[in-house]
Parts: structure tokens; C-alpha cells; sequence
């Protein structure tokens, strides 16, 4: 697997792995200020972005990719930041591959399942979507109001449209995405004995419902040397709605 990856900055490095339907590419602000400090290595995800497409996409096989890119990019370990889906991604490879993984950030997402069929309606509303003759994302937009109705999601998911000499494509892989949404939104696959012993830190968003304190027990059980860290007035996208809080809360954790 040949991840597609952005890579700024010099010294310690800290991998960042986005969310469902996310790529690299939206970490650029952050990845810029954090480079003054940090090697900062975004990368895309099997099926999002520039990275390869495939049929499947557990969390062990997404867990597998990220170790594999830091065999080609020979570094013995590295901290990793995910958000989200990245973030079940970062805890899979932190306790599949404890010795790769020196700090472990995860951003507003628990190891449980999620039964949300949300997601699921947004690829089959973007899979329903002719681009045939379509030029510009603005003209997409109001043929997915009906289903999306937020203007910053539909926004977001917009992101994913690639002008190509023969008009707009999508850079995400619907197929596979709507054909592994419960696996996606299901538990890592891990034994439940697994622990990483290494530093951990839980960011949340006190506004979204995604890491609750039933969730506690369980993340304290995985990971013993865990900090929870939660920032207010944010919600899911928390790095994006509160850059700098959750920033600052990154630069009080990293060496």
C-alpha cells in the first residue's frame, strides 16, 4: 500500500489521520503551524483522497497500512494523531503495534460501535449524484439538499470532487465506503486483553456525543496511561471548529 501523504516540518514526527469522507489535504492548516515545532506526516487513507483504492478496509488492514508507511518512510515509531474513523485507526495500531506507536492522540472517538445510519444515507445520496457534464461543485451542492441538509457538511463532502479533464470525480471510494459503513462504524478488531502502555490522550468535544462516561471504562482498560481533555464550545470536527485549543492541547501532550 502506497499511502498518499503530506510531509512538512523537521524533528519529532507526528502522524495525523483523518476521518470518514476527510483527507490529508484538511489538516493543512494545522500541519503548517505545527511544523514549526514537529515533522508532521498527513496522510490519506486507503480509499479517500490520492491514496489507492480497495475492496475492503477493516482496521486491522488500515492499522497495517500506517506501519507499512513508516517502513517506507523508515521511522522506528512515531506519535499518532487521528480523528475519528483515523482515530479507531490510531488506537488499532497502537495496540496491534505498540513498540511503532510513541504517543497515541485520539480525537473525539471511542473503540465501541457507532449505529449510525447517517453516514450511510450520505453515500447513497452522493452515489445517486449524475456528474455527467458537470464543471463546477457549486452545482452539486442543491442535489444533495434534500438528504444533507447542513451547508457545512455538504460542504465537507463536496471536498471530495476532483475536476478531471472530463469533468468531476470523486476522490472517495462510495462503493466501498457504503459497503463497509458497519465495519467502519463497528469495534477494531482486538482482543480485549490488548492493552498500549504507552502516553494516551482522549480530546473531545463537550458539545458532541461521540466519547461519553460510559465510554471511560473501557478506553482506561486499553489504555492505562490515558488523559482526557475536553474542549468546550466544540463539537465532532473539533479540530476544526476550535483549531487552536485543540492544538494547544496537542503541544501540552507531545515532548
Amino acid at each position: 500500500m502506497e499511502l498518499a501523504y503530506q510531509d512538512i516540518g523537521e524533528g519529532y514526527p507526528v502522524i495525523i489521520l483523518h476521518g470518514l469522507f476527510g483527507a490529508a489535504k484538511n489538516w493543512n492548516s494545522i500541519a503548517k503551524q505545527m511544523a514549526r515545532k514537529y515533522r508532521i506526516l498527513t496522510l490519506d487513507l486507503r480509499n479517500h483522497g490520492s491514496s489507492p483504492w480497495t475492496d475492503t478496509m477493516s482496521y486491522t488492514e488500515m492499522a497495517a497500512d500506517v506501519v507499512e508507511f513508516l517502513d517506507q518512510r523508515g521511522l522506528d515509531k512515531a506519535a499518532i494523531v487521528g480523528h475519528s474513523m483515523g482515530g479507531k485507526v490510531a488506537m488499532t495500531t497502537a495496540l496491534k503495534s505498540q513498540e511503532r506507536v510513541d504517543r497515541l492522540v485520539v480525537a473525539d472517538i471511542a473503540p465501541v460501535k457507532y449505529p449510525r445510519m447517517t453516514f450511510k444515507s450520505y453515500v447513497e445520496k452522493l452515489q445517486s449524484v449524475d456528474l455527467t457534464g458537470v464543471k463546477r461543485r457549486s452545482e452539486v451542492d442543491p442535489l444533495i439538499a434534500d438528504v444533507i441538509e447542513s451547508p457545512a457538511v455538504r460542504a465537507f463532502l463536496l471536498g471530495n470532487l476532483e475536476t478531471t479533464k472530463d469533468g468531476l470525480r470523486w476522490q472517495v471510494n462510495l462503493e466501498t465506503l457504503g459497503r463497509e459503513m458497519e465495519t467502519i462504524g463497528g469495534v477494531p478488531a482486538i482482543r480485549p486483553d490488548s492493552t498500549y502502555t504507552g502516553e494516551t490522550l482522549f480530546i473531545n468535544g463537550a458539545q458532541s456525543d461521540y466519547v461519553q462516561s460510559s465510554h471511560h471504562q473501557l478506553i482506561r482498560h486499553l489504555f492505562p496511561q490515558v488523559k482526557f481533555k475536553t474542549i468546550e464550545d466544540a463539537g465532532h470536527w473539533v479540530h476544526a471548529e476550535k483549531p487552536h485549543d485543540f492544538m494547544n492541547a496537542l503541544y501540552d501532550f507531545l515532548p
